[in-house]
């Protein structure tokens, strides 16, 4: 008994729904396409270095794409080429070394890092370039497993505690907000009080390490307004997945109703980087953070 035959309409139409769908996710897609799958906004450049990174990503995936392309074709036509005939008999001719071929495999692979590296090293020492005056100063300090934020210009400070969760489980933190202007040279001084963290604002498309007794800089331009994600990158400890925080880039009127609140809230002055996490000792204004908490 032969098995029935599936109507051939099912499949035009389960063809045609994933054409379908394929083509919906092209569309809808396109945007992170143009800036390769990396989060941020392809027409405004959320930071001045944003565009620098993005390129650089591009690139880099453009030539291992091309590189795969190349060593495929390669090996496909060897497979074609040098495969054993019907009327082939014994081995083939055994070759113990071909001297060019061996050049170019050394040759290529360092022509191709050495481009890699000094594409790196060209966008990351512009990034890195310290020489512009910054506009504000900000310090911000990791600590397990919260931050601490000075605003150094304004001489005033914000923080983030943890509070105990009531149903008795995990302790759950208050997330902080990092308010930034908008259009201004910006300088984070980064310090970490107890093990290593990283600053990682992931639109920012940059993020660098707070290492216990040094002193990191980090200075860019953020250039559209809004909310960002920001998170610590490096394994810090237990509640290492709950050290969050957020970024406001907003107009410089707003930032400077921000400070005056703090200045309102009693928040002056700077928390030292020798505070404990435990916040018993308190900063130096002599601002006591709560007992039961992780300051």
């Amino acid at each position: 008994m032969r098995p029935e035959k599936r109507p051939a309409g099912r499949h035009v139409r389960l063809a045609a729904a994933v054409a379908l769908t394929a083509l919906v996710a092209t569309g809808c897609s396109a945007d992170r396409l143009q800036r390769g799958f990396m989060p941020g906004d392809s027409d405004n450049e959320i930071t001045n270095h944003t565009g620098i990174i993005s390129n650089l990503w591009n690139g880099s995936w453009l030539a291992a794409l091309a590189t795969g392309i190349v060593a495929w074709g390669l090996m496909i036509w060897v497979i074609a080429a040098y495969r054993r005939r019907k009327d082939d008999t014994g081995l083939p001719t055994q070759i113990r070394y071909n001297l060019p071929i061996e050049m170019m495999y050394i040759a290529i692979p360092l022509f191709m890092v050495a481009t890699l590296f000094y594409f790196t090293f060209r966008d990351q020492s512009e990034i890195e370039d310290f020489s512009d005056e910054a506009d504000t100063r900000i310090e911000v300090i990791g600590k397990q497993w919260a931050w601490d934020f000075n605003y150094t210009d304004d001489d005033v400070w914000d923080t983030s505690v943890k509070i105990p969760n009531d149903s008795g489980g995990q302790p759950q933190e208050e997330i902080p907000t990092l308010y930034l202007p908008v259009n201004q040279e910006v300088e984070l001084t980064l310090h970490a009080r107890d093990v290593i963290h990283s600053f990682w604002v992931i639109e920012f498309l940059y993020k660098k390490d707070m290492i216990p007794g040094r002193t990191n800089l980090y200075e860019f331009v953020p250039q559209v307004e809004g909310i960002y994600t920001g998170k610590c990158a490096e394994l810090c400890g237990e509640y290492h997945s709950e050290m969050l925080f957020q970024v406001a880039v907003v107009s410089q009127e707003e930032y400077d109703d921000k400070m005056d609140e703090l200045r309102t809230a009693g928040q002056e002055g700077s928390l030292p980087l020798e505070l404990g996490r435990s916040g018993q000792d308190g900063p130096a204004t002599g601002f006591q953070l709560d007992q039961g908490a992780n300051g």
